[in-house]
């Protein structure tokens, strides 16, 4: 009995050096990262294992070379690599896993995160890599609350959420305006250019304007690679966290993503990412998340914008233009591929409207006169939220 008392002591007693140390007190969470298929070699993602250890994470090392400050898990190549990966998440011997690629089932897609260079501020990208929904629309505005799971797990307890001025970020822009209309909790971001509102200009990426920055996947890689390599040529990603998580409803494996570009400090940023999710309890935000949003209408409004879109794609009907007026009053917010639709539906309240495009995107403009009651018609047809 004496000794094991003496041993708790002596546990004890080193959790709290260890927590002095690190910052970071309780259980370490044990995270596995994968290290054959770097471009820069297994000593690489060894040295970022080391730098995640030494910030509180019990690091498994996934690979063929050792360090006394992490647990090495001989394996010959990167099939049995992942094969590894796949049983050590399957029994539970570890919290989570970073891995160079992993095959996430539709509707589960990873949130980036990076340190955006104009003023240092860390950014969520929702999403970087996955796919969320094959349809577009859809997947941004799952992908926001993607975006505010990851953020909430890693202590922003009110992320601001800015849409990239992507296609199709003002049709998502108008559902989670609703979303939120309807109870869920979104604090949107406001752009830093003059003409503010919660979609984003390149420049806001730049410097950080919102907490979560709302895209699509492809879109979100790109800025997740330029960001994390932009000072060193592309070849070596040196700043910010990876790609990030795989989140989607009911998804509960806990699985993060670096490229095969990634050196160090970005391979030490994902563990401390993924050690920061557990800690964070992720899968019980996420859950508390969707719960909110479906309260909130989340499923009817994907089903009703599902039921839209299939309605416009029938064929259009046949429209004249009214006479010709001068145009000067200006429309923005309306997808550039509604661009046509939204004049015509104009011309068939006979309103004169011509298409264009502006500093911030597409518009429709119309006459002066005339703009208060275009606005009505747009807003009435779900062309403008």
């Amino acid at each position: 009995m004496a000794d094991k008392t003496k041993k708790l002591i002596a546990d004890t007693f080193l959790a709290i050096a260890e927590g002095l140390e690190t910052g970071t007190f309780g259980a370490k969470p044990k995270i596995a990262v994968t290290a054959m298929g770097s471009e820069h070699g297994e000593e690489t993602v060894m040295e970022g294992a080391v730098k995640a250890a030494r910030a509180g994470a019990d690091v498994y090392f996934i690979g063929t070379i050792t360090h006394p400050e992490v647990t090495t898990v001989a394996v010959a190549d990167e099939d049995e690599a992942h094969k590894k990966m796949e049983e050590l998440l399957e029994t539970g011997a570890v919290d989570g896993a970073v891995t160079m690629h992993y095959p996430f089932p539709i509707g589960v897609s990873t949130v980036g995160r990076s340190v955006t260079p104009g003023k240092g501020h860390e950014m969520f990208i929702a999403n970087t890599t996955g796919t969320s929904s094959t349809d577009r629309i859809e997947g941004m505005i799952k992908n926001a609350i993607y975006g505010i799971i990851a953020a909430k797990a890693c202590g922003v307890a009110d992320p601001t959420v800015g849409i990239l001025n992507v296609d199709g970020a003002r049709q998502a822009e108008g559902a989670l305006k609703t979303l939120k209309e309807n109870g869920y909790p979104i604090t949107f971001a406001e752009s830093a250019r003059a003409d503010g509102g919660c979609v984003m200009r390149g420049n806001d990426v730049l410097m950080g304007s919102a907490d979560v920055m709302v895209t699509d996947s492809l879109t979100g890689n790109i800025l997740s690679k330029m960001l994390s390599s932009a000072c060193t040529g592309g070849s070596y990603e040196a700043v910010g966290y990876g790609y990030g998580p795989g989140i989607g409803k009911g998804y509960d494996r806990l699985v993060m993503i670096i490229s095969r570009a990634s050196g160090a400090p970005v391979i030490a940023g994902a563990i401390s990412y993924a050690a920061q999710l557990v800690r964070g309890k992720v899968f019980e935000v996420a859950a508390a998340e969707f719960a909110a949003a479906e309260k909130a209408g989340l499923d009817k409004l994907l089903a009703d914008r599902k039921a839209a879109a299939n309605k416009s794609a029938a064929p259009a009907e046949d429209v004249v233009a009214p006479p010709a007026e001068v145009v000067t009053a200006q429309i923005p917010g309306i997808e550039v591929m509604d661009l046509e639709d939204a004049v015509k539906a104009l011309w068939k309240e006979k309103i004169y409207a011509e298409d264009g495009m502006g500093c911030t995107g597409p518009i429709v403009r119309v006459s002066e006169a005339n703009k208060p009651r275009a606005l009505e018609i747009l807003k009435a047809a779900g062309f403008v939220s």
